[in-house]
Formats: C-alpha cells, structure tokens, sequence
C-alpha cells in the first residue's frame, strides 16, 4: 500500500468511525440501558411500576348489597371516576376494573386492595426496541448491529504504532474473549 493510498484508508476509516459513533450512539445508550434492565428482571420489572394501595371501606357487605351505586363509592374511595367492569372471584370479594388498575375488596372485612399499572419512563420505550416488539424494527435493529462491527472494526484500526491494534490492542482484542468463553464455559457445567 503506498504512502497516499494507506492516509486515504485511515482517513476514510476514521470518518466512518466517528461519523457512525455519532449517528448511533442514541441507540447504543438506549440498548445498554434496557439490556441493564432486562438482565435484572428476575429483581424488578423493567417495563411497569406497580403500585399497591389498602384501602378500608367501613363496614361489610354481602354479595347481594353490590350494586352499580355501590361499586361507584368504592371506586371513588381508591381515586378512580368511572370503572369498567366488576365480577366476583368468589362470594366474598368483588374486583372492579378500570383502566390499568384494579380494586379486590373483602366484603366482609370491608377492605380493598388497589393496584395500578404504568409503564416505566424511559424503560418501558428502550425494552421496546430491544426486545424486537415494533414490527418493521427487526431491520433496523439488524442494520444496528451491522453497524456496530463496522464501528467496532474501524475503531480497531484506528491507531497506529505500540498503543495500536498491531502493538498492544491485540492482546486487549484478545483478553476481551475471555469473558464470553469462561461464561459458556460454567454455563456447561
């Protein structure tokens, strides 16, 4: 390679990287967080925040007392304006349905147990990608990934000399399969 076509090739290899770095480094952030999450969904759910409220309702009742009147003093008492619908799992309990929330009241302890479902900011869009969930995102997120090998290519041949891929890069390159490798390893076990 002569003196000229070697500075056009790192030329051209360092606009791609950085350029490339640039334009995906949104979708990198936004991969790495939700991958953070999804490695930890054993210990919290990445996607909603469930939040549980007791509420007392003061007095019993029977089966026979739920009406659509009563079911709105309920719903009133947990925050709610309007409900959906409401159905018995069993003789002493009513659950009342609302928009991502619901309310199981003991009848005849005269006690409800509110929960209510949102979705995690930031999380719950970020796992949506990840995870694939958008139709069409399938290729974009394999066009992610190409470019990602080429930034990662470019980013190894960017340096040059003792600090460079040929000098010491290589045995970082090399140290970084050690990870994966002891991994697949243990997970033989």
């Amino acid at each position: 390679m002569t003196q000229t076509t070697g500075n056009t090739f790192r030329k051209v290899n360092t606009v791609l990287h950085r350029d490339l770095g640039y334009f995906f480094a949104a979708l990198i952030l936004a991969y790495s967080l939700s991958g953070i999450a999804l490695n930890h969904v054993d210990e919290w759910n990445p996607d909603f925040i469930i939040s549980k409220n007791e509420i007392e309702l003061k007095g019993s009742y029977k089966k026979n007392d739920i009406s659509p009147e009563l079911i709105r003093d309920f719903s009133a008492k947990a925050g709610e304006s309007s409900y959906r619908l409401y159905d018995f799992p069993s003789s002493r309990q009513v659950k009342i349905y609302y928009k991502d929330a619901t309310l199981m009241v003991d009848l005849e302890k005269g006690e409800g147990l509110y929960e209510k479902i949102s979705r995690r900011p930031v999380f719950y869009q970020v796992n949506v990608l990840h995870r694939n969930s958008v139709d069409w995102w399938k290729w974009a997120s394999d066009v992610f990934a190409a470019m990602l090998i080429i930034i990662t290519i470019t980013g190894l041949l960017m340096l040059r000399g003792p600090n460079g891929f040929s000098g010491r890069g290589k045995w970082f390159f090399g140290a970084g399969f050690i990870p994966p490798i002891i991994a697949l390893v243990f997970q033989q076990l």
